[in-house]
């Protein structure tokens, strides 16, 4: 059994092109887990390991790595960039207890770090700060830790200043120890040495000198007290001080470098051991009723000695079979163990265990509180799943994934596949929860559900090459909603006599527009027994079981209130299937007087363009029916910030790659709903008919 004080389970997360990847090759390096780093340029990093990413250049999945440092074992993994896979970095971040925000040097705090750094503080994850790519053109230091401040809110405590820019950058100055740590051009990291602070920055390091200790030192009146007295505190003082603020997420210790130029990258390992949490140090995780899903105020305390408690937090399947990941919160875990999924209610047992180094492994026996780790053929575990001992039945606190926003109708080109295909996409489904599927009852069309084009593009093109199914796929479908923007008093007599007992059932209601997001709420105010509260819940469920399909165009309808007050009943006749058939008839006859009316969503989308083609960029987001929010002018072009209707996005990269020489970049994510006018919302209606016709 390892010491808990000497874990870190750290992520490592940014915007898609700021460099994670790369910086998890170099800690791999540097920590002796692999002896040649992989580039990401040619394909060949560890971590992206599937096709689609080497290809591609980006990450998709969060890979999990294992490496020590200074005594110290850390659990990496590493996260995606692209917004269409930010599930990925939410689940890690829950699992996490550190994590490191890796921003470009010359893109700064770009749209994807902004969703990412949210994402952290909603996990409330203690964070290092890495400025990487200090030796690419236009990158500025200063510049990026003073939009950490301006565009997160956060506060970075400044732990090295580089030492040159751009091309000139050679190596870091510790603000701390007042050493400079410099390069050769060997380009090897190993291959530095440690001298003065040159004679051109020792004002500037010592200002951040200052800053830092009193920063540092808020976190310990004694020490300030004596501080301000003219006492000077210890390094490990000064250090211990600055390990409880970044646990407290008071601020962020900032270091700089460039990873693919292998400098600065051990400063961030010291500061991963020396400030960022070991598992006995962050909150313990909540425990949560299985039924109700709120917290029972017990939480899961990381000890080897307590029972066992861990989550399922990823499901991956490859050539060995299916992987589950986990993270052991309590307790320790055994092989041949027996097991409670207390999701699911069932027991199993557990075969073999790994560790994981990308997609190799390493076997292991036993594994306890703070590891994150990897079991071999788990049947029934799907992500979120709290596993536990049997005889000490928890919940930890569940996952809530974002709903997907776009769609697409696949079917196999051939017959044959049709059964390789759903298995196929069964694994995929278990794999990645922002995926879903359905089958269009009518058409029997199989509809893929994602976050985004790439989302989906990324999933075709896995379905082809790992599963080997060729598809012929639809257009994308944006999710339309539909709600009322009206109250309506009504009332509804359901009653049907044939020999027998009869069906009676009577709801005097108000149906009005809810609050936005509230999705459907039910209330009775009912005074009186005219209608028995034993058949509330009946007429509930009628109501709740219509929401799925509008009257317009068979869509989800959102937001709306319904109100029961009055009703009648009858002795012999009234049962909770006739109140539950009267609110369903109900539904139908008054939504339509309810004025209701089709919402679109709306996505947050982030553009970033060269100073010349602003413009041109603007007047596109114009005609797409785009609202324009902000603009920001940056080092190297503009950020405009816009809200744009889903239906109006399709194709946009290329579009915007054309306007603005290949240069442009773009993100976006799901933002909220808003009513759709009334010429999209008649063509939309009109595609609905002539689906309905066809069948």
């Amino acid at each position: 059994m390892s010491d808990l004080a000497h874990y870190r389970n750290i992520g490592i997360f940014a915007h898609v092109d700021a460099g994670k990847t790369t910086t998890t090759e170099r800690i791999l390096k540097l920590t002796g887990k692999i002896h040649k780093s992989g580039e990401v340029h040619d394909g060949e990093s560890t971590t992206d390991f599937m096709e689609q990413e080497a290809e591609r250049g980006i990450t998709i999945q969060s890979a999990a790595t294992t490496c020590f440092w200074k005594d110290h074992r850390m659990n990496i993994i590493d996260t995606p960039g692209h917004v269409d896979f930010t599930v990925e970095v939410y689940r890690s971040l829950k699992v996490l207890d550190g994590g490191v925000g890796v921003f470009c040097g010359s893109g700064g705090v770009e749209p994807q770090s902004e969703t990412n750094w949210r994402y952290a503080n909603e996990s409330e994850v203690a964070r290092i700060i890495f400025v990487n790519k200090l030796d690419r053109m236009g990158a500025d230091f200063y510049r990026v830790t003073k939009q950490v401040k301006d565009v997160l809110a956060a506060n970075p405590l400044i732990m090295t200043l580089p030492i040159g820019i751009e091309e000139n950058f050679v190596g870091v100055v510790d603000v701390l120890e007042k050493k400079a740590y410099i390069w050769d051009d060997t380009g090897l990291p190993e291959n530095y040495e440690i001298t003065d602070v040159p004679a051109d920055m020792v004002d500037d390091v010592e200002a951040y000198h200052e800053l830092l200790i009193e920063t540092a030192l808020e976190q310990d009146d004694e020490l300030l007290m004596a501080y301000m007295e003219g006492e000077m505190p210890t390094i490990a003082q000064i250090k211990h001080c600055i390990r409880e603020g970044t646990r407290k997420i008071d601020f962020f210790p900032t270091y700089c470098g460039s990873a693919f130029k292998n400098k600065g990258v051990q400063n961030v390992l010291d500061a991963v051991v020396d400030y960022l949490p070991s598992p006995t140090e962050v909150d313990p995780q909540p425990l949560t009723d299985p039924d109700t899903g709120e917290a029972t105020g017990e939480f899961a305390i990381v000890d080897v000695k307590e029972p066992l408690r861990a989550l399922a937090f990823k499901i991956m399947d490859d050539r060995f079979g299916a992987l589950t990941f986990v993270r052991i919160y309590s307790g320790t875990l055994n092989k041949g163990d027996t097991i409670l999924n207390s999701a699911t209610g069932k027991t199993e047992r557990i075969g073999r265990m790994v560790e994981m180094h990308a997609n190799d492994r390493t076997e292991i026996a036993t594994a306890q509180a703070g590891d994150i780790i990897a079991i071999v053929g788990m049947k029934n575990v799907q992500t979120g799943h709290t596993l536990c001992d049997p005889k000490h039945e928890c919940t930890l606190e569940p996952m809530i994934f974002p709903e997907p926003v776009i769609s697409i109708a696949v079917s196999p080109k051939d017959k044959g596949s049709t059964e390789k295909m759903g298995i196929a996409i069964g694994k995929m489904v278990a794999e990645d929860p922002s995926f879903q599927v359905e089958t269009d009852e009518d058409s029997g069309e199989t509809i893929l559900k994602g976050m985004g084009e790439l989302h989906l593009d990324i999933k075709v093109d896995i379905l082809k090459r790992t599963y080997g199914v060729e598809l012929e796929v639809g257009q994308p479908q944006v999710a339309y909603r539909e709600t009322i923007t009206s109250e309506v008093e009504d009332s509804y007599t359901h009653k049907k006599q044939s020999g027998g007992s009869g069906q009676f059932g009577k709801i005097d209601y108000r149906i009005r527009p809810g609050e936005a997001n509230s999705g459907f709420t039910f209330k009775s105010v009912v005074v009186g027994g005219n209608v028995p509260k034993e058949f509330f819940p009946a007429i509930e469920k009628g109501f709740k079981s219509m929401m799925e399909q509008g009257v317009l165009a068979g869509y989800p309808v959102l937001d709306v209130e319904v109100e029961l007050y009055d009703g009648g009943f009858h002795a012999v006749d009234s049962s909770a299937v006739a109140f539950e058939i009267a609110a369903k008839g109900a539904f139908r006859q008054s939504i339509p007087k309810a004025s209701p009316q089709l919402i679109e969503p709306i996505m947050k989308v982030d553009v970033f363009t060269p100073d010349d083609h602003v413009g041109d960029v603007i007047g596109d987001l114009n005609r797409r029916r785009g609202m324009i929010k902000d603009q920001e002018a940056g080092a190297t072009g503009v950020r405009v910030k816009a809200d744009v209707p889903l239906s109006e996005m399709f194709g946009y990269i290329g579009q915007l790659r054309t306007m603005t020489s290949g240069r442009g970049q773009f993100s976006m994510e799901f933002s909220h709903y808003s009513q759709c006018p009334q010429n999209v919302a008649e063509a939309v209606m009109e595609e609905a008919r002539v689906r309905k016709a066809a069948k």
